[in-house]
């Protein structure tokens, strides 16, 4: 997005080659700011001109807030600066960036980093994509336990410069080896935060100050346990240790925040039934996004084909009670609706560690009254609705397209008669008695409206003893109508049964989900719709084969 206030000036700065103005731009301003007007239409190399006027610390701080294709293709440039500008980037940062770029880019900008920084990489580099590992920095301050609280101070302050961050100070053991020779992670003694360090007497020792009962993460843990852990103590930082609870690194607040956004994303796009898009939707290639959509439309899709085989089992009930077709829709949106409800709800709890599996006794309880009540309120509005259905609705219309002809007893005649439409508008109607042969013989007492226009019927022909009445094309056969009330006490019926089901279904399969180990936020939205769906239409072709046949 283009600044409205930087992104022309640093554009002019450009043009004019003003060096003091671009090094003061990106120095005087946060580097955020400066990576907001550094917006896409500015290409890789006139980004590298514009920070190159900085200092190179101020460079990898505005360079870390590019977005990740910006990164990408100003690596891809390999300037020379790299090098020195991803030592003084963040250590996971710069693990990051380099995950992301194609392997020739990534080698070729291997070469210009310093060989300390090459290790630190590499050991980076060897912790799984989404795991605590892959996410701590190695940037961290550290002190031994034998100092005084002065001389701690001195040390922090000759650190600092070079350290993520300083709030909290980790005092660890003497190094050791090692069965193979190599060092092996300084062990974790405890820590003290900056406040504490600042208070102490100037002679106090560290190892009396600091805090020996430890929060620590594994560096094998998954990285959404970072999140809840960070959520119930409110850290600003947690170290991360081995099996010989050696200090590997931290894990920052900020690192943290990228996380619970990046599990937030996942999980909206699940629920959507869109698989992880790694990129951002504009950056992301047209296939990854075809892709991650098509799987689970797929899949759903042949799901909702399940709905043929139910319709096509009540094919005879739909027949005769045309006006339940109208219906369809209104009953299978509300057990979608309530079941992505209480699947959405459900499955947040159980994020927030609030639900477990072992939970399900209450969760069903609490949803069964949930799903009862939501289900009465909806199934009055759906009587009050399905009791107005107009009669011409609620008499199932069918459209003759061809001429017929009607026999009745001789002397008997047949007149149209006029009739108002609900919107104003007028027809003429010809009422015919149950039992009337016709193509077949009527079953039901009917009316037949003449075409649009026609106020009349032709005299009819006398044959043995029986008049015949032949009708236009363009007809339309209308049956006796379907009790308004019994109509209404299905449609609400129907709805409170079906809500009922949603809710029922959408607070259990999150539940069964993680109790097998799959990853909940599935089966909200689509999963839970679709299903619900198809056994909404039963659930609701059941009702009217009870109430209304």
């Amino acid at each position: 997005m283009v600044h409205p206030l930087f992104s022309p000036e640093i554009r002019m700065m450009l043009a004019e080659k003003n060096a003091i103005g671009l090094r003061e731009f990106c120095e005087e301003l946060h580097p955020a700011t400066v990576a907001e007007a550094l917006d896409d239409e500015f290409s890789p190399e006139q980004i590298w001109e514009v920070i190159s006027n900085a200092n190179i610390r101020t460079q990898a701080s505005v360079f870390e807030y590019l977005t990740p294709a910006q990164q990408v293709l100003m690596a891809e440039k390999a300037r020379p600066q790299m090098g020195e500008l991803l030592s003084k980037m963040s250590h996971d940062d710069r693990v990051d960036l380099l995950r992301r770029l194609p392997g020739r880019v990534t080698e070729s900008v291997m070469r210009l980093v310093a060989e300390a920084d090459r290790k630190d990489i590499a050991t980076l580099f060897q912790y799984g994509e989404n795991t605590v590992g892959a996410l701590m920095t190695t940037d961290y301050a550290w002190l031994p336990g034998t100092l005084t609280a002065a001389e701690a101070i001195d040390q922090l302050r000759q650190e600092a410069p070079d350290r993520e961050t300083i709030y909290y100070i980790y005092v660890l053991d003497d190094p050791n080896r090692r069965g193979d020779g190599s060092l092996a992670p300084r062990r974790l003694l405890g820590v003290v935060s900056l406040r504490d360090l600042i208070l102490a007497p100037r002679h106090a020792l560290i190892r009396e100050l600091m805090e020996t009962d430890l929060v620590t993460l594994r560096h094998d843990e998954d990285q959404e346990q970072v999140a809840q852990l960070f959520a119930r103590y409110d850290f600003l930082a947690a170290p991360v240790v081995d099996e010989q609870f050696g200090l590997l690194g931290i894990v920052t607040h900020d690192d943290v925040l990228d996380v619970v956004r990046e599990e937030a994303t996942e999980d909206l796009q699940r629920q959507a039934a869109v698989g992880p898009i790694e990129s951002d939707y504009l950056n992301a290639s047209f296939y990854r996004v075809w892709r991650s959509r098509v799987q689970w439309l797929a899949v759903l899709f042949v799901a909702e084909l399940a709905t043929f085989t139910v319709m096509e089992f009540f094919e005879e009930l739909i027949a005769t009670v045309v006006v339940l077709a109208l219906f369809v829709p209104l009953c299978i949106s509300t057990g979608g609706n309530s079941g992505t409800q209480a699947a959405t709800l459900v499955t947040r709890a159980m994020a927030l560690g609030f639900a477990r599996p072992r939970d399900w006794k209450r969760v069903l309880r609490r949803e069964l009254l949930m799903g009862l009540a939501l289900g009465l309120t909806l199934g009055v509005i759906a009587f009050v609705r399905g009791s107005l259905t107009p009669s011409d609705t609620r008499s199932g219309p069918r459209k003759v397209k061809e001429e017929f002809t009607v026999r009745v007893p001789a002397g008997t005649e047949l007149s149209a008669q006029e009739v108002s439409s609900l919107w104003g508008g007028k027809s003429w109607d010809v009422s015919l008695a149950k039992g009337t042969p016709q193509t077949v013989t009527l079953e039901k007492n009917a009316r037949v409206r003449l075409p649009e226009g026609v106020k009349t019927l032709t005299p009819p022909e006398p044959v043995g003893g029986e008049w015949v009445y032949r009708f236009p094309t363009e007809c339309e056969v209308r049956t006796e109508p379907v009790s308004r009330w019994r109509l209404g006490l299905t449609v609400s019926i129907a709805v409170l049964g079906i809500c009922l089901w949603g809710t029922l279904m959408g607070c259990l399969i999150p539940l069964v989900l993680q109790r097998f180990g799959l990853d909940p936020a599935v089966a909200s939205g689509a999963l839970v719709a679709t299903l619900v769906d198809v056994s909404g239409i039963f659930i609701f072709f059941s009702a009217a084969w009870l109430i209304l046949l």
